[in-house]
């Protein structure tokens, strides 16, 4: 049909009776229509050569719909766009348009860029599609100095009403770590879609605004602002209640979900199963899991990591099997739950034979994360100095992370010399956080050493080195509540303390002694005892037992790693009130049932 048509083309001359500018506005009509028609890039091919041929490809109501059909869905040609736009004379805004907005979702969005910078500088006004579209190609490369200047320009030009543009341009500021700004931008929007409610959600994630989100579900979904939370806004729920452990909330997006006919999207069911495994519900993940009609390597990746994160590392390498016995080959992320699974429940044998068998039968070349996890794995076996030896032969250069998992080895295992040197290395990565001088003093305050801790303290007070508070958040009838040490900002302070004066005097009789050596600075016992008695994770933990019935389970999500006075703290408190406790600090879940952990006491 295509080759008929361009051959009937080629050799039909105008007729004397027919004006010849209604029969090329007739054959541009029928030109167009089949440009838009083609599904092969054969035929394109086809249709360029004639256009040439014709001197029809000058005409930009030709040249435009051609290069709009080869640049975006389904061809998506990058490369045959850009010779496309090279062959038109005097593009328009629209093929300008065309062809940022092709790079703006191509892995080149920087040549989006250079073709805005090219159409401002051919004096052609950039219209708020322009705009758009050089966002999004700024928030691909995270140019905070690109955006600025599209939006001086957007304020110039008068389209502050643009609500798509000023979206993007919120994305951009959020991405680069600009809330301010980005909240700035939200408030000029005129008209507020889901969109645009999603984005700030996101602001709010990347700027650790994690509660905010939780409200505006809740106003979302009553319609008080015109529009509805939709698959990609309960994503975006789904990935703040996991970081802050908030199941009830996490519970009420899930039933939106179902509700709302999202049940069988599998990326949703995905972030159900990794939800619900941070939140400590590892049977209400593997619920989600087994009804999934389809699974996908995502899916079973999903799962392994949430039996490995709350302690079940032979269920993780069973699923591990059973994922290759159904045909569906692991990948990288797979290899990282399966390796963490063996590492949280010291299955050394086996953590380092899948190690092996990465690379030798799935050809997966081991990264950072999973040397971490083999790291890990042998510092909890005690072999620190082979973890240091894996760590010195590794074939990708190792990051901070890895040093920061051996310096945790040193802490658990007090050696003192291998952890200054692993510091000595992260020094010179100049990656060092307060973090790891804090693990330092603790292996210091450990051993008994207070003049290296006095030392220490006075090398990071000269240099400024400000460490990050400890806080532990609790949920409760779908709030969250939030702690830090001695807080006294919660309207049931007095009640709390009480509580937590009362828990500690039960738990002293049942055998509680505090662990001093937790406490950094060089105090009396009696002093230290009363600076430990007032964390963060107690503080909440106190309350959870002021605000719930006997027997329920209380949920602690902490920012830190627990100190391991805390850790013996919720051991008695989980055997003496009769409470299952589960507190998800920075390093892993700790289950304590029965006055025991899930994680014998390593973390």
């Amino acid at each position: 049909m295509i080759q008929i048509f361009l051959s009937t083309t080629a050799n039909t001359i105008p007729s004397p009776a027919k004006p010849p500018q209604d029969y090329y506005y007739l054959l541009q009509r029928k030109l167009i229509s089949l440009i838009k028609s083609c599904t092969q890039k054969s035929h394109l091919l086809q249709i360029h050569a004639q256009l040439i041929r014709t001197f029809l490809f000058q005409k930009p109501t030709i040249s435009f719909p051609f290069l709009s059909r080869v640049a975006l869905s389904p061809f998506q040609d990058v490369s045959y766009s850009r010779q496309i736009f090279s062959q038109t004379p005097n593009p328009s805004v629209f093929h300008y348009n065309t062809m940022i907005r092709v790079y703006s979702s191509s892995n080149s969005p920087i040549e989006g860029f250079y073709m805005y910078q090219q159409m401002r500088k051919r004096g052609l006004r950039a219209d708020p599609i322009s705009l758009s579209f050089a966002v999004k190609c700024f928030v691909k490369v995270c140019s905070l100095v690109g955006g600025v200047q599209v939006h001086a320009r957007i304020l110039r030009d008068g389209h502050q009403s643009d609500s798509l543009l000023l979206t993007n341009l919120m994305d951009l500021y959020s991405i680069c770590q600009k809330g301010n700004e980005a909240y700035k931008v939200f408030d000029d929007i005129p008209q507020r879609d889901t969109v645009a409610w999603n984005v700030l959600i996101s602001c709010y994630i990347r700027n650790h605004r994690t509660k905010d989100v939780l409200g505006v579900f809740d106003h979302l979904a009553s319609g008080d602002f015109g529009c509805e939370p939709d698959d990609v806004t309960c994503l975006l729920l789904l990935q703040a209640c996991s970081n802050l452990g908030a199941l009830e909330f996490g519970e009420k997006v899930h039933g939106y979900v179902e509700e709302h006919g999202y049940g069988d999207a599998m990326n949703l069911c995905n972030s159900l199963i990794a939800m619900y495994s941070r939140c400590g519900c590892l049977d209400k993940a593997y619920n989600v899991f087994k009804r999934m009609p389809k699974k996908n390597v995502v899916t079973w990746s999903a799962m392994i990591s949430g039996f490995a994160m709350n302690g079940h590392g032979r269920e993780a390498i069973q699923a591990f099997e059973e994922m290759q016995r159904i045909g569906i080959l692991p990948d990288d992320q797979t290899f990282t739950g399966v390796l963490s699974a063996c590492s949280h429940c010291g299955l050394v044998d086996e953590g380092m034979l899948f190690f092996e068998r990465m690379n030798r039968e799935f050809g997966i070349a081991p990264n950072v994360h999973h040397y971490g996890c083999i790291v890990d794995l042998l510092g909890r076996a005690s072999q620190l100095d082979r973890a240091y030896q894996l760590i010195m032969s590794m074939k990708v250069k190792p990051d901070s992370t890895i040093w920061r998992t051996l310096l945790g080895a040193c802490r658990i295992h007090r050696h003192v010399m291998l952890a200054e040197r692993v510091v000595g290395h992260l020094i010179e990565l100049k990656a060092q956080e307060a973090g790891d001088y804090i693990l330092l003093l603790n292996i210091y305050s450990s051993v008994g050493n207070w003049e290296k801790v006095t030392e220490l303290r006075r090398f990071m007070k000269e240099k400024g080195i400000q460490t990050t508070p400890g806080c532990s958040s609790i949920e409760l009838n779908g709030q969250v509540h939030e702690f830090v040490v001695d807080d006294v900002s919660h309207p049931r302070k007095d009640e709390i303390y009480e509580m937590l004066d009362e828990i500690n005097t039960q738990l002293k009789i049942a055998g509680y002694v505090v662990e001093i050596t937790s406490e950094l600075h060089n105090l009396g016992a009696e002093e230290k005892q009363y600076v430990l008695s007032y964390h963060s994770e107690k503080l909440a933990i106190a309350f959870g037992i002021l605000s719930t019935p006997p027997g329920t389970t209380i949920r602690v999500a902490k920012n830190l790693r627990t100190c391991v006075d805390c850790h013996n703290f919720a051991k008695f408190v989980s055997g003496v009130y009769n409470r299952q406790v589960n507190i998800r600090d920075r390093t892993r879940f700790h289950h304590f049932r029965e006055g025991s952990c899930s994680c014998n006491d390593y973390w």
